[in-house]
């Protein structure tokens, strides 16, 4: 069985076969996932409004009971990471606030999502690190020195270290940049729903309907927001949690006006309609960013794939001329 992996594995037509059959894999599933997508805005937004009458149904029983009662706000984690998690006591030393804080940047709430969080944080060095071992000194897949293979066993493991919080990152940059790109209309039809007489628990609630269809992670956002102002000790703490889960500057600059219009009064209409603008030319200022670059990004593949062509198309007729060729 071994001689039998040892020969697909240091095959190089084999491996090169199953690195296609992957990456065609990868490319159907990539244009075939928009037509399996259901409906993410409803059950999203579903979600939401359950997380919402917890909220409510856990703050009617601390204000009855007189105490904090520990209530699970989504689904419990998976049984076998919980008891590893547990085991270890990974939370202690693999637990950060930061993490936890990056969490809800991207977007991944509740205990199932910190469990997963460590559980990943301690399997993906130890796995990545048996792999690599396992294809350097068992298989002998390449000729290395001992020193060689051994750096590469170490780096593999660091690489399982950084693997979560990379993918966390990646999400929470993601995640911005949806929200950023509707943040400026979000914010033109809060001043709409303010100036009109609403209520800011009632704006935030209709601006969050409305933005729903375009971009859904905002849309949850502003729905949290809602709960967390009605129920909330304080609604200065509601808008700084929106401001630290989002984590970008022009959203903790809307913040920062809401807690000063609620603690001294001031004009909210105002404030809002000078960050809308400066959220709207924000957003200009990238896209002409982004136009400004495109050019020297183009030279390398204009000179390596379109000029060549450019001058097959343009000397071939001529050298048939020349040379007489048929």
């Amino acid at each position: 069985m071994l001689e039998l992996i040892y020969q697909k594995l240091s095959d190089a037509q084999f491996v090169a076969s199953v690195l296609v059959g992957i990456a065609a894999a990868a490319t159907a599933y990539t244009v075939a996932q928009p037509l399996l997508e259901g409906d993410s805005l409803g059950r999203r937004m579903k979600a939401v409004a359950l997380e919402r009458e917890k909220i409510r149904a856990r703050e009617r029983d601390r204000l009855s009971k007189g105490q904090a009662q520990k209530v699970t706000l989504r689904q419990q984690p998976k049984a076998y990471m919980k008891q590893v998690v547990e085991r270890f006591k990974l939370g202690d030393w693999l637990g950060t606030e930061t993490a936890k804080r990056q969490l809800v940047m991207a977007g991944h709430r509740g205990q199932q999502a910190e469990t997963a969080f460590l559980f990943f944080r301690l399997v993906m060095p130890i796995g990545l690190m048996l792999v690599t071992a396992f294809y350097l000194f068992v298989l002998k897949a390449f000729e290395m020195p001992f020193i060689l293979k051994t750096g590469s066993v170490v780096a593999a493991a660091f690489l399982g270290i950084k693997a979560p919080e990379i993918y966390l990152t990646n999400a929470i940059k993601k995640r911005q940049i949806v929200i950023r790109r509707s943040w400026p209309d979000a914010l033109d039809l809060l001043l709409i729903c303010v100036e009109s007489g609403m209520s800011i628990e009632q704006a935030f609630r209709r601006v969050g309907l409305e933005v729903g269809s375009q971009c859904i992670p905002l849309a949850e956002e502003l729905t949290l927001t809602t709960a967390e102002l009605s129920y909330l000790a304080e609604r200065r703490m509601a808008y700084e949690n929106l401001g630290n889960r989002i984590g970008l500057e022009a959203v903790k600059s809307i913040t920062t006006a809401l807690i000063q219009a609620e603690r001294y009064g001031t004009p909210l209409g105002q404030a809002l309609r000078v960050l809308a603008q400066e959220s709207r030319d924000m957003r200009m200022n990238e896209a002409e960013k982004k136009a400004a670059a495109l050019p020297p990004k183009l030279t390398v593949p204009m000179i390596l794939f379109y000029l060549p062509v450019l001058f097959v198309v343009i000397m071939t007729p001529a050298l048939i001329q020349v040379f007489g060729w048929k």
